[in-house]
């Protein structure tokens, strides 16, 4: 049987950003290092483009994790910060759980470091409260491909929805008339090809 088509609303999703910490960065091997980068900061740019909610976590900063990767606190200065003191599950922080809650969203797209704990573990607890989940595929990271795909495997199955930072934009945008120059910004200061579509499409525009 079919599943109905759940979409991203933007009036009704928050992000989670899960411990993307300079020191877990170094795990990741799944993805290369530098296009990782590139996909994480696309996402956190598509959340502030969308004015979506977003909480910045991290685990057990002081020890080999690390801190936050000072780009997100520079894009989100605002945006709540639960350095976790050493729960593994995020969603097994109070501070974390009650930010979540005060969004009122019921739509949650999270990304994170690394796949198979950080991420899974609070996706899998907030769809067992009855969140919708949506997981950014290409902005988490994990060992191998093999831990990668398991940890896939076992999130689509509970019920997230798996997607890239890519995807999740158009979703959000819904239609170009809403915003051509701005979300074309973002995409062209993320992937370096989309620039030639911009380039195309201003020199039309200019020659009208």
């Amino acid at each position: 049987m079919s599943k109905q088509y759940a979409r991203l609303d933007k009036d009704n999703a928050a992000v989670l950003l899960v411990d993307h910490q300079a020191g877990l960065l170094s795990l990741v091997r799944d993805i290369n290092p530098d296009v990782f980068k590139n996909n994480v900061l696309a996402l956190a740019d598509l959340a502030k483009y969308f004015q979506l909610p977003t909480i910045l976590t991290t685990s057990f900063e002081d020890g080999p994790n690390g801190p936050l990767v000072p780009e997100l606190k520079d894009i989100f200065p605002d945006a709540p910060f639960i350095p976790r003191p050493g729960q593994i599950n995020a969603w097994d922080n109070e501070d974390f759980l009650a930010a979540v809650r005060a969004t009122g969203k019921k739509q949650l797209i999270i990304a994170g470091v690394v796949t198979e704990v950080c991420v899974a573990f609070p996706v899998l607890s907030a769809i067992e409260e009855g969140f919708e989940v949506f997981v950014v595929t290409d902005a988490s990271g994990t060992f191998n491909p093999m831990t990668r795909d398991a940890a896939w495997q076992r999130m689509a199955a509970a019920g997230a929805q798996l997607m890239t930072w890519f995807g999740t934009a158009c979703e959000l945008h819904r239609d170009w008339r809403n915003d051509v120059e701005g979300l074309g910004a973002l995409f062209s200061n993320h992937i370096p090809d989309y620039r030639n579509l911009i380039t195309s499409y201003s020199t039309l525009q200019s020659g009208r």
